[in-house]
Formats: structure tokens, sequence, C-alpha cells
């Protein structure tokens, strides 16, 4: 094999943060629109970026344009990395985060469309940070690398590994045959649904400021709020909450399967097998949790945090239990009520949701609803197997027959996932955390949810945690947004090897 194409790499990074820079300043006019010095700090921190960024692809524009598959995977991880550590630069600039770990920690978490957050009063920060604050989920939830791959054919330059290291999941559905015109129409769908919920929100009630920070962090299931107590703030007025659910549910889906819908075949959205079982998923567990909440508990728990109650008690049960499932299923992490103080059986109903994940293709995180689709199907092969050993089942999926070699990828992944899981828990032990805090804080950060249970619930955040476990959970962050293997293969010597 021949030797890395470093020169493309660089250029691409640098590619990947005059990008950046530029969607900085976008946040300089909110700053200055409210009358805040931090505007010059976020100034600062866009023209830096850049620069720096010129400075990389300049230096090497003439590079061969050839693109291969570790290329590939260096571009996406490293371009992640690029993003974050100039991302961080409006934080450390206005000095509105001061710790470098904490930065970083908010920043790779905005990215990632985690939202776990540092920050113990949002609502003090500046209207430009919390903008920017939002930027990077709405920049994460998509991808830039998505983003540059529709502009790279100007620069002769191909885009379909990028496309395949950036969304590596057991699906390959195109709306197009070419890969630029699929990353343009993506944006398109995304940009689109973000002013339309942003339009909906302010309609009904939301300051234009919130609604734009509220689209923003729902179309990437990233679940950063401008308030302290994120959607519970809203209470009051369940329309909002209605709102952001049908859009969290929306960004959930298979970006593909919205294409389809908007263009009128419902037909075929409803065809897709993961889909159905998103779909009617969503509702049956919703319906599970509205039922024990009203027969098992006292709904007034729920019902008081209503205020006026508008609907009554079974509405509001209904409401937050549907909020609750649809944010951790997309894994959006927004919060409307804290779900651990229900009874034990929800908490840990909802804490099952944490490693189901939303659909392929989607902005969510987490496993994936498809591979667990697989993976049962698989399993339900074994038994037949053993029954006609000689007999040829396939495994089939929407119709169609599933390849042993995304079988053992889908299984590589899951064992894979579930044995970083279990030792990133023992090892945030190690750092401070309690049991139960520990397993949220792993499951939160790998599977991109948010509030998790333990110490790191919907009414607290990570702030407390020591300055290693930041770092480790930033790093959890990265290889859960990238679905491990991206950056995992990047660790293997083999990688690097010259064949």
């Amino acid at each position: 094999m021949k030797n890395l194409n470093f020169k493309i790499i660089i250029s691409f990074l640098g590619l990947t943060s005059i990008l950046n820079g530029l969607f900085m300043l976008v946040a300089v006019p909110f700053s200055i629109y409210h009358n805040e010095y931090e505007k010059w700090g976020i100034l600062e921190a866009g023209i830096t970026t850049i620069a720096i960024g010129f400075i990389l692809w300049f230096f090497n524009r003439n590079a061969k344009k050839n693109i291969g598959k570790k290329e590939g995977y260096l571009i996406v991880t490293l371009g992640w990395l690029m993003l974050t550590l100039t991302g961080t630069l409006p934080y450390v600039y206005t000095n509105t985060i001061p710790v470098y770990a904490d930065a970083f920690f908010e920043t790779l978490s905005g990215y990632s469309t985690t939202g776990s957050s540092i920050l113990t009063d949002i609502e003090a920060m500046p209207k430009g940070i919390l903008f920017w604050r939002s930027a990077t989920h709405w920049i994460g939830g998509m991808g830039i690398i998505v983003l540059t791959v529709a502009i790279l054919p100007l620069l002769g330059i191909g885009g379909m590994q990028l496309f395949m290291a950036e969304a590596p999941g057991p699906s390959a559905d195109k709306m197009h045959p070419r890969i630029t015109e699929t990353a343009k129409r993506l944006w398109l769908i995304y940009f689109s649904l973000t002013f339309t919920e942003f339009f909906l929100l302010k309609f009904a009630g939301m300051t234009w400021f919130d609604a734009i920070n509220h689209a923003m962090a729902t179309m990437s299931t990233g679940g950063f709020s401008t308030k302290n107590a994120s959607i519970a703030h809203y209470n009051g007025s369940p329309i909002i909450q209605y709102i952001i659910i049908a859009f969290m549910f929306i960004a959930g889906a298979n970006f593909v399967l919205t294409y389809f819908a908007l263009k009128g075949k419902i037909k075929k959205v409803f065809r897709s097998e993961e889909f159905r079982y998103y779909f009617f998923g969503t509702i049956g567990v919703t319906l599970l949790i509205t039922y024990l909440i009203v027969n098992h508990q006292d709904s007034n728990l729920v019902t008081s945090l209503d205020h006026p109650k508008i609907w009554g008690a079974n509405e509001s049960a209904f409401r937050h239990a549907a909020f609750s499932v649809v944010s951790v299923l997309t894994t959006t992490g927004f919060v409307s009520a804290d779900f651990t103080m229900w009874s034990a059986m929800v908490t840990v109903i909802i804490f099952s949701l944490f490693f189901i994940g939303g659909s392929a293709g989607s902005t969510s995180g987490g496993i994936k609803i498809v591979r667990h689709i697989v993976m049962i199907k698989s399993s339900f092969y074994e038994f037949k197997k053993l029954l006609h050993p000689n007999a040829i089942i396939p495994v089939r999926y929407d119709g169609g027959s599933v390849p042993k070699t995304i079988i053992y990828n889908i299984l590589s992944f899951f064992v894979l996932y579930m044995l970083i899981f279990i030792m990133s828990t023992v090892l945030l032990t190690f750092f401070g955390l309690d049991f139960m805090s520990a397993l949220g804080a792993t499951a939160s950060s790998l599977g991109n949810i948010g509030p998790a249970i333990g110490s790191v619930s919907p009414v607290d955040n990570f702030a407390h945690l020591t300055i290693p476990a930041k770092w480790f959970c930033s790093f959890l962050m990265l290889i859960g947004r990238l679905e491990l293997f991206t950056v995992l293969i990047l660790l293997t010597p083999f990688f690097w090897k010259k064949i």
C-alpha cells in the first residue's frame, strides 16, 4: 500500500477549520445585539480559527487529490478533533469557561450532540456564547464532514470515502447516486426542518433567541438548552413540548426516509422495517410508562410540575412520558421532568433505552435500532440452524438477505460497545464516581445522550466530575459519535503498517 497522503489530510483539516471559524462569526451579531463585551472574544476566536485553517489549507492546496480508506478515517477523526480544539476558543477567549478541560468537554459534548454540560448557571451565560454552544450541536448533528463533502468536487476531490467513514452504520441507503448530491439534499432537509421548528416554537410562545437555539439543539438531537431547567422551564406550555417531541422524533428517524416523506412517499417510509420498530416501539413504551405513572404512583409528581395544569393529570403524565421516551431514545437529552424520581420500574425502562438509540442515517447516537433488529433475527437464525443444520436460512431485513459480513460487523460492534461500557464504568469509579453515577455517565457519554442517572441525573450535570473523568468522558463521546470503529481503528498497529 502506498504512503498516507498527509498533505490532503492537512488540507482538509484546514477547510474544516475555515468553515468552523465562519460559523463562529455568525454568533457575533447575537452578542452585538445584546450589547455584550464577549463579542470581541468570539470575533477573535473566529478570526483565529479561520487563520489557522487558511494556513493549513494554503500550504497543502496542491496535494494529490486521492483519498483512500485510511485517509478517510484519519480525516474524519482528526477533523472532529480540529472542530473541538478550535471550538473551545470562544469559551477560552471570553473566559466564560476558564478551565480548559471544562471548555473541551462542553465543546465536544456539543459537536458530538451529547448534551452533557458542566455549566451550573446557563441563563447567566452571554447570549453570543449560548448561541455558539447551540451551534456546535447543529454543526455536529449532520456532520461538518458531510457539508465539506458537498463542496469537495469544486476542489477536484472525491468524497465517497469520507461519507462512509462519517456514517459507518449498516445502512447504505442513498437518495441520489452521487454522494455530493446526497450530502447537499441532507443539509437542505436539515436546514428546512430547523427553520420550520424555529418558526413553530416562536409562534408557540418562545422568544426568537430561545426558539432558534432549541430548534438547532432538537434537529441535531443534541439537548443543550438556554434554560437551567431545560424544557421543564416550559412545563406551563404543553404546545411547546409537543412541538419539540415531534421534531425530536423526526430527527431520530433516517433522513432518507424523511426525504421520501417530504416527497409524499409515505408508504415507502412504513415499508422500512426499522421505522416500524421505531414508530410503534416509541408509542408502546410511552403508553406503558404513562400507565405506570397514572396507576402505580402519585401522578401529581408529574402534574405538579405544570403551572397551570392545563389538560389534567393523565395528559400531563402522557406528555412527560412521551417527552422522556423520545428524548432518550433519540439521544437528544432534553428534560421536561426528572424521570429518576418516578418509580424504579420506570427508571429502569428509560435507562434501558440508553442502549437502543435512534435510526441509522439519523443524527441520533447509540447502538441504533437496525443493529438490534439484525442481532435479534440472527439469534433466531441460530435457533433454526440447531434444528435444521443443513438448511440455508438467510437473515432477512427489509425483504432482502443480510450478508454475513454485515451480521459479523454488527455483532462485533455490539460486543465492543458493551465491553467498552463495562470497562469504562469500572474506570470512572476509580475517578471518584459512585457505581450508579459511573454507570450513568458511561452510558450517557458513549451513547451521546446527556442526562443519565446517579449524580448526573436530569436535575444534575457533569460539573462535579474530576478532571480525568471529564477527559475520559470526552473520549467516550468522540468514539460514540463516530460509532467506535472510525476512531478505534486508528489505535491498532495494523492501520499504520505498509502493505
